[in-house]
């Protein structure tokens, strides 16, 4: 009777301790991922007054956002050992201060050579943010709830294109405010956020359990020692030293993964607005029509991500949303109406961000520690240099075709492949006997 007391009341530990950190960490970490992403692509609203204003081509303006891939691609790996370091609170600090105040200034680009030079120095400073955070995620979660909570901090990423959308539409109609363009107080008024953040994360987002004051004893050792179980259950398949991990096969193939739909992600997340526009629907419309798929999007990110858990299978999720998202970009631009292509784009949205929670619960399972660090920005590295080849490509192809078609059809080709890719790798690892990426908790296949 003792020991079952003692059973129920070690639960009930572990419960509140969990219950806890949700409520500190998980918010918190979202709106910093939410003022990141928005960052990142309102580029995108900018671009429907900015590239008139600047005399942008469309190959200079899909250089231009994609550039912002390279400097990430550059610097990433580098951040994120940084960030193993010194600790989560300070460089993430560092990270957002840097990426506010750079994205900020993109409002005083004066021609193409600026405005590439302030998008590869936005890319090199927030290099190591997400893989950071995933990381992070991993200080606190164990596997078995690991899908499910980076689903809800990456649902940040739909959630800010649905705020960003009517938000960035309505700074646009600031034009002329202060003698500014409406693209330019776009980037002041959401660049400014990040660097304020940062400060505030300083004080309020502990490097790990042993650092929260909101915990107490009892609540840390429990989070220890269901991480310490995890860790003892995976140990002969898992990487902590930095050079094996970055020439593991397992990690370079994910990131050919990651880098299919990434393509995807940002080939629409950066031409969406100017597609739609095309429709014919003014910019005040641009915006309040971007909700329906990005909202959806959120919530069938949370739904995957549970769903992942609860079965304890990844690569299926993977491949499956990847599937979607290929089939609804093929139909987005093949469409015989305006309603039927954004309901093809809702789809092609969900299918690619719906995906992002199991697959990130993949790399912890065989990583951990330097080799996580490494590993994880490696994946993240190689698959953000699909946010540069998505916008050029679909550049490119509109300025020599004149049309969003072929360029969509190739994105949804890549995004397609990303899931042909996962399951040939699933199919490696079966054949291999790497139980521990396919299932967890020790189910054999």
């Amino acid at each position: 009777m003792g020991v079952a007391q003692a059973a129920i009341e070690s639960g009930g530990t572990e419960a509140r301790a969990y219950s806890k950190v949700v409520r500190r960490l998980i918010p918190l970490m979202m709106v910093l991922y939410l003022v990141s992403f928005l960052d990142r692509v309102n580029v995108g609203f900018a671009a429907l007054t900015m590239n008139a204003d600047l005399g942008f081509t469309p190959q200079i303006y899909g250089w231009g956002a994609g550039i912002f891939f390279i400097g990430y691609f550059l610097f990433e790996v580098p951040s994120n050992l940084v960030l193993e370091k010194v600790g989560a609170r300070l460089w993430i600090c560092r990270i957002m201060v840097t990426w506010g105040l750079i994205s900020a200034a993109t409002a005083f680009a004066s021609g193409p050579t600026s405005f590439f030079i302030l998008r590869f120095l936005l890319g090199a400073a927030e290099a190591g943010f997400l893989p950071g955070m995933i990381m992070y995620l991993g200080y606190w979660f164990p596997l078995a709830m690991r899908a499910r909570y980076i689903a809800l901090f990456m649902a940040a990423v739909p959630i800010a294109s649905a705020v960003g959308a009517p938000l960035s539409a309505l700074v646009l109609q600031t034009h002329g405010f202060l003698g500014l363009a409406g693209w330019q107080w776009l980037f002041i008024i959401e660049g400014v956020p990040a660097a304020l953040l940062g400060l505030v994360v300083l004080f309020h987002l502990p490097d790990g359990p042993h650092q929260a004051r909101w915990l107490n004893t009892a609540e840390k050792q429990a989070i220890d020692a269901r991480l310490a179980a995890d860790h003892q259950a995976g140990a002969g398949a898992t990487h902590e030293a930095l050079w094996p991990a970055l020439a593991d096969p397992r990690v370079l193939t994910l990131g050919a993964i990651y880098f299919g739909v990434v393509v995807g992600l940002y080939g629409i997340g950066l031409w969406l607005p100017q597609v739609i526009s095309a429709m014919g629907f003014s910019t005040g419309q641009i915006g309040l029509i971007l909700i329906i798929p990005y909202g959806l999007s959120a919530l069938a990110m949370l739904a995957w991500g549970r769903h992942s858990d609860m079965s304890r299978e990844r690569m299926l999720h993977v491949a499956a949303s990847a599937f979607l998202g290929g089939a609804g970009l093929l139909a987005s631009v093949h469409a015989p109406s305006p309603l039927l292509a954004i309901a093809a784009i809702t789809a092609a949205s969900i299918g690619i961000y719906s995906l992002l929670g199991p697959f990130w619960a993949v790399p912890p399972l065989f990583l951990r520690g330097t080799a996580a660090a490494a590993g994880i920005a490696l994946i993240n590295s190689i698959g953000n240099l699909g946010g540069f080849v998505g916008p050029y490509l679909v550049g490119w192809i509109k300025g020599t075709t004149g049309s969003f078609t072929a360029g969509f059809e190739v994105l949804a080709a890549i995004v397609a492949l990303a899931g042909v890719l996962t399951l040939v790798l699933r199919s490696r690892l079966r054949r291999a006997g790497a139980r521990t990426i396919l299932r967890e908790e020790g189910t054999s296949r």
